[in-house]
């Protein structure tokens, strides 16, 4: 990590420069440090995320920076204004909470279609509704607002949830990159934090390819592939019978049959029993268990070899090298080998001390 000041003529503003595969992480840090000027846009190029700051980082918050991001520098940089913006549900609330409460409300909604998806802490439970409110007022978009009342379990990765204000519903259609899905969050599981995700996946897919996609859902990466590319097979396998009719109406609205095969069941099972042998690319997204599949997206995978898409969990202490190295001892004792790791990057935090990660492997 190497700190510096670059000094030009132009006007400029202190800022962090991080490579784009730690840009997520970045981002979620400075927010928890509270260091991110909000009233300048953040900058991308092909490969740096540039965060603006306040001030330059104090020597506790660059100590918390380096335990977690390896590759960072503090420098100057043009930032340009951030346009104008809508009131936030946070602002529409101040005066309508008692003073010491406001710092708990969470900044932090999940979007999907027209439902609104937020956390309430403990303290906050009592004031709940005119939460829910202040949400739809904020975001004329929303229709529904519902508060999470547990956390992803199950077979199904289903979480419970409670409308707090809205249109009594937990089912919407959710729209993504020119993608259109059903989904009801209830029943079946969807994160629109994976959107970045689902369009990069697609974007690398080339024509002519058979994809296995093991743990499909509604489909977001079948739906994205098939619509980009002209002649490809996906086949879509889900353990969940709700997901899998959901899929099989997202096929149909988004005018994808023939390129998109739902199939319902274990994907263990599935792919030993149908296809082995038959994909140039498989898609593992089920993090908490994917060390558990490596042999059956290996078994998958065409005989010459392809592309493993593997999601997991980490936790703060670990890293992305630590994984790819993990990954790639599993894959031996599979009997196929790693020739690359061409990608390798933070996707999202999921919990204080967690987040969950994506390699893309050249498997041979």
């Amino acid at each position: 990590m190497n700190v510096s000041l670059l000094r030009g003529s132009m006007p400029n503003s202190v800022g962090i420069r991080t490579p784009k595969r730690y840009g997520e992480k970045m981002l979620i840090l400075v927010n928890k440090l509270e260091i991110v000027n909000h009233s300048l846009e953040i900058q991308r190029d092909a490969d740096f995320i540039y965060v603006p700051l306040i001030s330059e980082p104090s020597a506790s918050a660059l100590k918390t920076l380096k335990k977690q991001v390896r590759d960072f520098e503090v420098l100057r940089y043009v930032f340009p204004e951030r346009k104008k913006r809508e009131v936030s549900y946070v602002e529409l609330l101040k005066g309508h909470l008692p003073t010491h409460l406001e710092d708990s409300l969470p900044h932090a909604i999940d979007f999907v279609g027209d439902i609104a998806i937020i956390e309430i802490p403990a303290n906050l439970e009592a004031y709940r509704a005119i939460i829910g409110e202040a949400i739809l007022k904020a975001n004329k978009n929303v229709r529904t607002v519902v508060a999470k009342a547990g956390v992803v379990s199950g077979t199904y990765r289903l979480r419970e949830f409670q409308v707090i204000a809205g249109a009594n519903k937990t089912e919407t259609i959710h729209k993504e990159h020119g993608s259109q899905y059903y989904v009801d969050i209830a029943k079946a599981y969807f994160s629109p934090r994976l959107s970045h995700e689902h369009n990069r996946v697609a974007s690398l897919v080339k024509e002519g390819e058979v994809v296995v996609d093991l743990f499909a859902g509604v489909g977001p990466f079948p739906m994205q592939i098939a619509k980009k590319r002209k002649n490809v097979k996906v086949y879509a396998i889900d353990i969940n019978p709700l997901a899998i009719e959901y899929l099989k109406k997202n096929i149909r609205l988004n005018r994808v049959e023939g390129k998109v095969a739902p199939i319902l069941g274990d994907a263990m099972q599935i792919v030993a029993t149908k296809l082995a042998g038959t994909a140039n690319r498989v898609i593992m997204n089920l993090p908490e268990k994917a060390n558990e599949f490596i042999d059956t997206a290996c078994r998958a995978l065409k005989s010459s070899g392809g592309i493993i898409h593997f999601y997991s969990f980490i936790n703060a202490s670990d890293s992305l090298e630590d994984a790819q190295l993990r990954f790639i001892e599993t894959i031996k004792q599979c009997g196929r080998n790693v020739e690359r790791i061409p990608c390798s990057r933070f996707v999202r935090a999921t919990a204080p001390y967690e987040w969950q990660i994506v390699l893309d492997a050249e498997i041979s």
